[in-house]
């Protein structure tokens, strides 16, 4: 006997296969696991502003990147005249304009567009060389001694250190902290006092989202490095900043922004979220990450609408299947409920059942005469398929000039495979009469409503459309059904008198 250890694992391969595909869409493109979710899109302006000098200029503003939940999607620039390109130096990424000739006021913009991105593919850049000790004044390095010694002695790591040193410098009663911050602010004197205690920090800017924010300042705070990655802190509160609204704009520990034959500059920003559609923020994010996207999303609008409907075939089979093997459920043709569910799918519900029962109810007369005059196999169901065509035609006709629109949907109905149905219970009244027409049209009907309820549910949808990996686990599941050889549920009350016995 063939074992069937081998069909088994390739029956758990297949699901753990469909299962990874999908946490791997999920994780990596950013697909919901639901329908009816949005994906927050941030716009955020720079306005920079400054005065020419009636000579050549040049102006470069440090340019955000992707970062912790948030995918850079798109940037673009709005400034008449000049020319402008995005580079990357030792300190980041930027944006530089520049002009030959420029005098008077000048305004230039800088648009970014952020998708809040909780998979947000971010590596962190490790600092490089050893720190650069500060100095300080004579009494400022005693107090900066004593600031480093009281944090040390409180903390247990970076992270902990930098946490008791600013909750130092926010002491008022601190004279050591007094006396740091009489010559500097605290953003600075977190940065000397951390270099000098030999922790990797750097000053960064940062903006806070808020809807409808116009003219927002910059904010300044710290971010040390801990093992693997960089912590935000605010100089202002001893909380490591977690908080999901702030986005990190100048990480160039330099300057946000520099001028070159301009005076007085200055860079407000203004933001607005707006709520987009998961399938374009699937879209952008593949193309801000450079992606591959072999989902069925790449495809001509008219092809995903296509598939939409053929990826829910499985749905209907896995269906069939159970209420065949498990429920012992009767049907016409193994399969035949499926495509009548996919035309219901096109008709709606009602119109549907009452479309399906004329043309079968009608097929049945035609096809009793037919039966009478002994035709071969073949003319037979060739005749039955034209008489199929001349009802759905006639029925449609009779629809369209009473008013029913809805009867013009009955054109969906696929015409041979009524054409088979009609010619087997047909087959099936003469040799076993019409109560098994009846159970096995029936039990067709009510797998094909059942298949249709679960191809127009909108979780299903959503999951089959973006999840081809469920492909894998409907197919080990048909797979492992296939395997059952026990008792049907309609057969349990035939044995019932023998349990009882």
């Amino acid at each position: 006997m063939t074992s069937r250890i081998p069909f088994y694992i390739s029956i758990v391969l297949l699901i753990v296969a469909g299962i990874a595909l999908s946490v791997f869409r999920h994780t990596t493109y950013g697909v919901p696991w639901t329908p009816g979710e949005t994906r927050q899109v941030w716009d955020v302006e720079a306005r920079i502003e400054f005065n020419a000098m009636d000579q050549e200029a040049k102006v470069s503003l440090a340019a955000p990147h992707t970062q912790s939940n948030y995918t850079l999607i798109g940037e673009s620039a709005s400034s008449p005249g000049y020319g402008i390109s995005y580079v990357t130096t030792d300190t980041g990424r930027r944006a530089e304009w520049s002009i030959r000739h420029a005098s008077g006021a000048q305004t230039i913009y800088y648009k970014t567009q952020f998708l809040v991105d909780p998979q947000a593919q971010v590596n962190a850049v490790p600092p490089e060389g050893e720190v650069a000790t500060p100095s300080f004044d004579g009494p400022e390095e005693a107090a900066a001694k004593a600031l480093i010694d009281r944090a040390t002695q409180r903390s247990a790591d970076n992270l902990t250190f930098t946490r008791e040193l600013v909750k130092t410098l926010n002491d008022p009663d601190s004279q050591n902290s007094a006396l740091i911050l009489n010559n500097m602010d605290k953003v600075e004197a977190a940065h000397k006092l951390l270099s000098f205690a030999g922790i990797h920090s750097k000053v960064v800017g940062v903006i806070e989202l808020e809807d409808g924010r116009r003219r927002q300042s910059i904010q300044h705070m710290i971010q040390i490095w801990d093992k693997n990655q960089w912590v935000l802190f605010s100089p202002e509160s001893s909380q490591q900043q977690v908080q999901p609204n702030l986005l990190i704009w100048d990480e160039s520990n330099v300057s946000l922004l520099d001028v070159v034959g301009g005076q007085n500059s200055k860079v407000h920003f203004s933001m607005i979220a707006q709520e987009v559609t998961p399938t374009e923020a699937t879209n952008s994010k593949i193309s801000a990450d450079q992606l591959l996207n072999l989902s069925i999303h790449s495809l001509p609008l008219e092809e995903q609408a296509m598939f939409k409907t053929i990826m829910l075939i499985p749905i209907g089979a896995l269906i069939v299947v159970f209420l065949r093997v498990i429920v012992g459920l009767k049907t016409s043709g193994t399969f035949m409920p499926v495509l009548i569910a996919v035309a219901f799918v096109q008709t709606q519900l009602v119109t549907g059942i009452v479309g399906f029962l004329l043309i079968v109810g009608t097929g049945l007369v035609i096809r009793s005469y037919l039966s009478k005059l002994n035709l071969l196999l073949v003319a037979r169901i060739s005749a039955v398929i034209i008489t199929v065509i001349m009802i759905i035609s006639i029925f449609t006709v009779v629809a369209f000039k009473v008013g029913l629109t809805e009867g013009l949907s009955i054109t969906f109905f696929p015409m041979i495979i009524l054409s088979w149905t009609i010619e087997r219970m047909s087959i099936l009244w003469e040799e076993e009469g019409a109560k098994e027409v009846v159970l096995q049209g029936g039990g067709s009907l009510l797998t094909a409503v059942l298949v249709y309820l679960a191809m127009t549910n909108p979780f299903i949808q959503h999951l089959t459309f973006n999840f081809i990996g469920l492909q894998l686990i409907v197919l080990g599941g048909i797979l492992l059904l296939g395997t059952y050889t026990g008792y049907r549920l309609t057969e349990l009350r035939r044995f019932k008198p023998l349990a009882e016995d």
